[in-house]
């Protein structure tokens, strides 16, 4: 990554809402967002891959992924300047690895991978795939959900991340992570 790229450092909170396609990763960072009353970072991949689709009816190559780790970043860093104490993350760099390697026979980036262990977040929520996996343009592992979320829960744990699985419904898992994230900002008081 460029130096110009690095994660701007701050006092908030990172969570990043980690996860397979389709597991409630964006609801659940605007239901936290309203909650905590601060905002959040959108999936710059969605927008970046759908404008893609609609023009060339062509699916995310590998040379697109340094292009949505950077826009990402570049999101992120924007949007620290209008959160309060913290910042939900609709995916991160990480999400962008496991995708590469999912999706290209193992291969990641050096450069992803260089900054996915450098960028710092608080807490990784990872959402169960126990929400019905819904079609779009962009999404295409409906029968794979179960290996997927097996994946992306072994990069935590192989990374030594600090993690927390939500469930059920948007309401539960709502209820889930406010318990885990006040209990974060006690920590930090301490």
């Amino acid at each position: 990554m460029e130096n110009k790229l690095k994660q701007h450092s701050t006092n908030c909170l990172r969570v990043v809402l980690y996860g397979p396609e389709s597991s409630g990763k964006t609801t659940l960072a605007k239901a936290l967002a309203a909650h905590y009353q601060t905002t959040w970072v959108p999936e710059f991949a969605r927008s970046f891959l759908q404008k893609k689709w609609d023009k060339t009816q062509h699916h995310c190559s590998l040379e697109d992924l340094i292009t949505i780790a950077k826009g990402q970043v570049e999101e992120e860093n924007k949007a620290l300047k209008k959160a309060n104490s913290i910042l939900f993350c609709d995916t991160n760099i990480l999400v962008t690895c496991t995708w590469s390697e999912t999706h290209f026979d193992g291969f990641c980036d050096p450069q992803l991978i260089a900054a996915s262990k450098e960028f710092k977040y608080d807490l990784y929520l990872l959402t169960q795939i126990d929400v019905p996996w819904e079609k779009d343009d962009l999404r295409d592992r409906p029968n794979e959900r179960e290996k997927m979320f097996s994946y992306f829960k072994k990069q935590l744990e192989d990374r030594k991340l600090p993690y927390y699985i939500v469930s059920g419904s948007v309401e539960s898992r709502l209820g889930q992570a406010t318990k885990k994230i006040d209990a974060l900002f006690s920590t930090q008081l301490d």
